[in-house]
């Protein structure tokens, strides 16, 4: 039976790459967005809210590097239904916890397989895209975090209310399992996809190109050789800590310090995530549009990277204004300056390797992510307990204007494979 072609079928894969976000921070929020309740029926401290936030962190920060040479070795199609199905059964099984240690046990599975989600979609991106659209399906995926984040806080909120906490953990993890029906009927690489028309096959073989042979005899060691691996790894792992915060401690921060009740916080606390949503479709978009201006891809995103890192001292005023109204507004400007920022900073990956390693390489810096979330959801457990949360905004007000020097100073250029790999059969 002939099968039938499907033009533009990229533009498809987006729409699942997308989803498949989504559904990710419905699933990372539900634990958040419940927290005001489940941790005061346990009388769970903030200590021990960030030890349980922790264990996701560790588990998401280790699995990283795991994720990233399982998609290469298994392939796009194989590895994210693994992760897809393993989180949603993690996610589920939240419902059967009954203290603080069988909380953290749930993040911990819940976190091995989150963290394959952004690796699997780095190597798809790089499989699919050429340059000029790179940026523009990088900044959907991180936009779809961002949907998933505004989606979760009425869904979850008024799950809590109506049925309680229980039920939201089951309903939001049955939802992964709907998106792998259409996963595994759309999705397979360009140059055995049966449903790909012959003009959209040309078009990515003209732009994107095959791996190499350089690429394909690309080791650990030589990834690691890399300066950029190294900028790019200690970029994250500066910045990433305010997406974090703002994932975990944003719903607690709103009715502890400002007096919302958790149906105004439902109503309200997606703000900030709408406007990383603008964000990641606005960086994405924008330097998308310098490279098809002729820009080089490096250059671009730099130039969107720049003024949202200066935006981000902002942050140490939110602690500070007397307004709930005004605090929020800051937070959706910095939320917004954020992603912009981190949709150029992870479509890099995609720019200066070739796709065949993008898959290890993305493990390897998202690695730098996950470890300065741990130790800053650490710290930030400690000084609200202790101190308070205004200590905690100025400090995450100087985290992007740090990464970008080290951006800067260490991300110069794309790898040059040839090089590294001779001198290292030479040695």
């Amino acid at each position: 039976m002939r099968t039938t072609k499907i033009p533009h079928l990229r533009w498809y894969i987006a729409a699942l790459l997308f989803t498949a976000s989504v559904i990710n921070y419905v699933d990372r929020q539900t634990l958040s967005l419940a927290a005001p309740v489940l941790t005061r029926e346990m009388h769970i401290t903030p200590v021990e809210y960030s030890t349980i936030l922790q264990a996701f962190l560790i588990a998401y920060t280790l699995m990283y590097v795991g994720s990233g040479i399982l998609v290469d070795r298994w392939g796009t199609r194989r590895a994210f239904s693994l992760f897809v199905a393993w989180w949603s059964a993690s996610n589920m099984i939240h419902a059967a916890a009954r203290s603080a240690l069988q909380f953290s046990a749930c993040r911990f599975m819940l976190g091995t397989g989150e963290s394959g989600s952004f690796i699997a979609s780095f190597k798809a991106i790089s499989e699919w895209y050429p340059a000029k659209e790179k940026a523009l399906v990088n900044g959907l995926v991180n936009a779809g975090a961002a949907v998933g984040a505004i989606i979760a806080a009425p869904l979850i909120t008024l799950i809590v209310v109506w049925f309680g906490w229980r039920p939201a953990f089951i309903i939001t993890g049955a939802l992964g399992y709907v998106w792998l029906v259409p996963w595994l009927y759309f999705y397979y690489s360009p140059e055995r996809h049966p449903r790909i028309t012959e003009c959209e096959l040309n078009y990515l073989r003209a732009s994107i190109g095959e791996p190499s042979l350089a690429a394909r005899n690309v080791r650990y060691r030589h990834l690691l050789a890399w300066p950029q691996t190294w900028g790019l790894l200690l970029s994250r792992l500066v910045s990433d800590p305010v997406w974090w915060f703002y994932l975990f401690w944003l719903p607690k921060y709103l009715v502890e310090q400002r007096g919302f009740t958790l149906v105004q916080m439902g109503l309200l606390a997606w703000l900030p995530y709408l406007a990383s949503d603008l964000g990641a479709i606005g960086g994405g978009m924008f330097s998308g549009w310098l490279v098809k201006r002729g820009w080089n891809a490096l250059q671009a995103r730099s130039a969107v990277m720049l003024p949202c890192a200066l935006v981000m001292p902002l942050s140490a005023v939110i602690g500070l204004t007397l307004s709930p109204a005004s605090a929020l507004s800051i937070m959706c400007l910095v939320a917004f300056a954020h992603m912009g920022w981190k949709t150029c900073l992870m479509t890099v990956n995609n720019d200066i390797y070739p796709s065949a390693i993008v898959g290890s390489v993305s493990g390897i810096i998202a690695f730098g992510s996950g470890l300065g979330a741990v130790l800053f959801t650490n710290l930030t457990g400690h000084l609200v307990q202790n101190y308070s949360y205004s200590i905690v905004f100025v400090l995450m007000g100087f985290l992007h204007p740090t990464a970008y020097l080290i951006f800067r100073l260490m991300v110069k250029g794309p790898v040059i494979l040839r090089q590294v790999i001779h001198a290292d059969e030479a040695s």
